[in-house]
């Protein structure tokens, strides 16, 4: 089964403590559906400018993303700079151009809209709504957002919480979106607006994931070396949502869950260890289940009788 991949997609400017790197690709969209493609296929809407490098429209043909669905308007792509703290856990935003992206209206190729695994990355809820409005009966559905949404459209975001089966926030914005310090009392929250499902990221410290009376805690791999977390978060949902899609049980229960968060998990985990999506173009199968078997033996502890 395929997923449907709706954001934004950039040119980047990025600095850390340890380089600079301008021109990278990035964006909400392009980080998720390269995650995603590892596990199935994917039909990618966003829009470039006609100054978007073909090598990177490439990059995503050669993931097998559909790119029916990508708008090539008249003008400059959108582009972001940002700066990492020593920490790498907080950044400084020195410019965005938001350029064809402004105006960018999500519309739906052909087939398109009856994709049964949504993922809507981090853009404005209008825009989420808009691709829901043109939806035939999807069988799951993800959200992504962000503390700029919460802050200038939040009813707008609170209504789409009713149309959706799973939101992904970071801990920051789920005590923001709820004003509850305990995430646990802010993701159950959460869910009597409408999710069924509550993904909390914690950046370095992991996810954990919320259902119906239940709970799962996925720590973060360690490592040694983290290059650039720009666009970790979209490349976690990417996973998550790519290898529900590729299961397809049907009914998404919060086993499958489970395990998909560890998938996407291990996927950010790749994605830090170098700028851009440079790591994620080198990532072989061989590589992320061997993580995934480490994240298991992470996680494993003896009982005492």
């Amino acid at each position: 089964m395929s997923v449907l991949v709706v954001g934004s997609i950039a040119l980047d400017t990025v600095k850390t403590p340890m380089a600079e790197h301008a021109d990278l690709l990035g964006g909400s969209a392009s980080y998720a559906a390269v995650s995603a493609s590892f596990f199935t296929g994917v039909n990618l809407v966003g829009v470039v400018g006609d100054d978007f490098p073909k090598e990177h429209v490439d990059f995503f043909a050669s993931r097998q993303v559909d790119l029916a669905g990508l708008q090539i308007a008249t003008g400059k792509t959108f582009r972001w700079s940002g700066e990492y703290h020593w920490d790498l856990n907080t950044r400084d935003t020195r410019s965005v151009e938001l350029n064809v992206f402004e105006h960018f209206t999500p519309k739906l190729a052909p087939g398109y809209a009856q994709t049964p695994y949504v993922l809507l990355a981090n853009i404005a809820p209008a825009l989420q709504h808009h691709v829901l409005d043109q939806m035939e009966k999807p069988r799951f559905v993800i959200v992504d957002t962000m503390d700029l949404w919460i802050n200038i459209a939040k009813q707008e975001l609170l209504s789409l919480l009713k149309r959706v089966d799973m939101l992904i926030l970071n801990d920051g914005e789920a005590r923001q979106l709820t004003g509850l310090t305990s995430l646990i009392k802010a993701a159950r929250a959460i869910e009597a607006l409408g999710p069924k499902f509550v993904a909390i990221k914690k950046g370095e410290h992991g996810c954990l994931l919320f259902g119906p009376d239940e709970f799962f805690s996925c720590g973060a791999y360690p490592l040694e070396d983290i290059h650039d977390p720009t666009g970790a978060g979209d490349t976690f949902a990417g996973g998550l949502a790519g290898y529900l899609a590729s299961e397809d049980h049907g009914t998404v229960t919060f086993e499958h869950l489970r395990r998909a968060v560890v998938y996407g998990s291990v996927m950010a985990s790749f994605n830090v260890e170098a700028f851009s999506l440079e790591r994620l173009r080198t990532l072989t199968q061989g590589q992320i289940a061997e993580r995934y078997r480490m994240f298991k033996l992470m996680s494993q502890f003896e009982v005492i009788e």
